[in-house]
């Protein structure tokens, strides 16, 4: 599972999916642990299956305890167990529920305690309205997600078919396998059997969930164990399809070196002045999608991104060979290096994009300049990385809007958002202000406050920092203290 395209995908930035996943997978072995015949502790991994419910509890909220049951319930009900006084005694219910309260309780009573109104029982949010921790965390970002009827909207969802299709891109190399589990028993009639059925439970509540709900490109990342372990169970058996599986991957490394090499090619003699920012397009509707940055690439783009798409190449075209050469267990570990040195190269890919993704250059260059207040341009996100390393607040122009719109109109809020009449007012003033935003709303702040208030301090990746007022050698600081790591 390490080395397949998904989990380095997915866990580029900090999300708690990954972690989720170690929680449900680790969960179902529990389960299995505990209603095996020959475990001499069932009790252990019925409070082990209960902890880990609490845990997923805090990390998802409701899916970290769902999935793993309701994967659960279907197992049990296939195998004619779940009205079997015998499992429910083995499992512990009403002690792994006291687990399962001591662990996530605590933070959910204390959260409601901190952010009342305590109940609300509407269904409708709209802007200005608060109604709560309690409504906010299990009615608007469970039911009415679920339902596409959250507020604020800034999610987007993967068309039904793509959200299945996908899994073959996130689960390569190793997807090319998946026609040979439909050749696995799943008879639950011995310990492999019980495991790869429970399996199938998982998966397929996992997909069919997400199906009817709104959808990104990682929701369905619990299940990637699961698929593995299919997936591991059917490279282990061989046979036919393993063999044609293997051939097939060797064909798809082959045509992904060679478009790689091409991509080299017709960039090889292409200028690549500055960062890579200036080459690519842009398309702000597609970035509520985890993987929405990847349609501003450009031919011209793949000039700042030679040395990984060599290196990039090479992979796919040595792991072509070893693996069309070699059979079996050879075949699988030349594949699992050549995706080793694939995440190498999208390793220094990402290296390339930081001036576009991240706001260090920004940040460092802040932290030289004299004092003043620190304003930030309309959406948080897009500099967040300025508050971590600069490890300050700042002011929001205009950013009362997406995640951080619903808490913005809570009682006691940080007053921290301001508007342009706000903004304009503060930037005249003789104290010194600096604002940072994307180059194209230059023009914006210009009609505000005209072009002469505006003294470029930094730049990087199509953003900026400005200030009101000009900033002389002299009054230039060595670094100040930041966060420390």
């Amino acid at each position: 599972m390490a080395t397949c395209i998904g989990l380095f995908l997915f866990t580029r930035v900090l999300i708690p999916d990954v972690m989720l996943t170690f929680t449900v997978a680790l969960g179902m072995w529990a389960f299995l642990r505990a209603l095996d015949e020959e475990e001499p502790h069932p009790r252990f991994w019925a409070f082990v299956l209960a902890a880990n419910l609490g845990l997923g509890l805090l990390l998802k909220s409701l899916i970290g305890v769902l999935f793993p049951l309701a994967a659960g319930v279907i197992y049990l009900w296939i195998t004619h167990q779940l009205f079997s006084v015998k499992t429910w005694r083995k499992l512990h219910p009403f002690s792994g529920l006291l687990i399962i309260l001591l662990i996530a309780a605590p933070w959910h009573i204390l959260a409601t305690l901190r952010n009342p109104p305590y109940f609300a029982f509407t269904l409708h949010s709209g802007p200005g309205q608060y109604h709560g921790f309690l409504w906010f965390f299990f009615i608007n970002e469970q039911l009415l997600r679920f339902l596409n009827l959250r507020y604020p909207r800034d999610y987007n969802t993967v068309p039904r078919l793509y959200f299945w299709l996908l899994h073959l891109v996130w689960l390569f190399p190793w997807s090319v396998y998946l026609p040979a589990i439909a050749k696995l028993s799943f008879k639950p009639t011995d310990r492999a059997g019980r495991t790869r059925l429970l399996a199938l439970c998982l998966t397929g509540f996992v997909l069919i969930f997400f199906t009817f709900s709104t959808t990104q490109e990682y929701y369905s990342m619990p299940c990637y164990p699961a698929l593995a372990l299919l997936l591991g169970s059917a490279m282990a058996t061989g046979g036919n399809w393993i063999k044609r599986g293997t051939r097939a991957l060797a064909v798809i490394a082959a045509c992904a070196g060679l478009i790689t090499l091409a991509l080299f090619f017709l960039t090889r003699n292409l200028p690549a002045p500055g960062d890579i920012s200036q080459a690519l397009s842009q398309h702000p509707g597609a970035y509520k999608l985890s993987l929405g940055h990847m349609q501003d690439l450009t031919l011209a783009s793949f000039a700042y991104l030679r040395t990984p798409l060599l290196v990039a190449a090479i992979a796919f075209c040595i792991g072509a060979l070893a693996i069309w050469k070699f059979t079996s267990r050879r075949a699988f570990l030349a594949a699992a290096l050549m995706m080793v040195l694939f995440f190498h190269a999208a390793r220094m890919a990402m290296a390339v994009f930081d001036p576009f993704m991240s706001s260090r250059p920004l940040a460092e260059a802040l932290l030289k300049s004299p004092d003043g207040t620190l304003i930030i341009d309309h959406h948080y996100y897009t500099f967040s990385s300025i508050f971590f390393y600069m490890n300050r607040t700042a002011l929001l122009r205009n950013g009362r809007f997406f995640n951080l719109e619903y808490g913005a109109y809570a009682p006691g809020a940080p007053d921290v958002f301001i508007d342009d009449a706000q903004f304009k007012n503060l930037w005249l003033k003789p104290e010194r202000s600096y604002i940072v935003a994307k180059q194209n709303v230059v023009p914006q702040l210009e009609s505000l406050v005209g072009a002469a208030d505006l003294n470029l301090v930094a730049e990087s990746g199509g953003k900026v920092v400005l200030t009101n007022h000009p900033i002389s050698i002299s009054q230039a600081e060595p670094p100040k203290t930041a966060a420390v790591f």
